[in-house]
């Protein structure tokens, strides 16, 4: 196998165990109920993730030249906050303010902007809580999907 193939199929392979798993877990967790969303999302995910995997085991994807080095340190600050995003501050915090300050710190991190004035700062906030606004609206009100409440319940 070559370099350039093993480099779409480690990162293929890492997104099937992911959907895999997000699958497995949406399916044996309890209420049932509470899961419907979250098993149709996982569904799909894993189809697409399915997919993707056959096109870099069978060579069909070409795009670009895998992960490198540069890659890697350019992600890991925005993976090192998904990590904690994952396994602590939704389930501490709770949905909706661990995920407004995980949404701000990444688009802090990779806004390109200036980290300097203060107005890009106000900016980057008024963002992160109409985007936060939107998502309350999409899965409390419209879709009545339940949330980790954490401390703050």
């Amino acid at each position: 196998m070559n370099t350039q193939r093993a480099q779409h199929l480690f990162p293929a392979l890492c997104v099937l165990l992911l959907a895999g798993t997000v699958t497995f877990l949406s399916f044996t967790r309890e209420p049932a109920d509470a899961f419907l969303f979250p098993r149709m999302v996982s569904v799909v995910m894993l189809g697409l993730a399915i997919w993707n995997f056959y096109r870099a085991a069978s060579g069909l994807s070409k795009v670009g030249s895998g992960f490198t080095v540069d890659l890697i340190k350019t992600i890991a600050p925005g993976l090192i906050v998904l990590v904690l995003y994952v396994f602590f501050a939704a389930k501490y915090l709770g949905f909706y303010l661990s995920s407004l300050i995980t949404f701000f710190v990444l688009f802090s991190l990779y806004d390109p902007a200036s980290h300097k004035e203060p107005r890009v700062w106000v900016k980057r906030l008024v963002i992160s809580v109409v985007f936060m606004l939107v998502i309350y609206a999409l899965f409390t009100l419209l879709l009545k999907v339940q949330t980790p409440r954490g401390i703050f319940r």
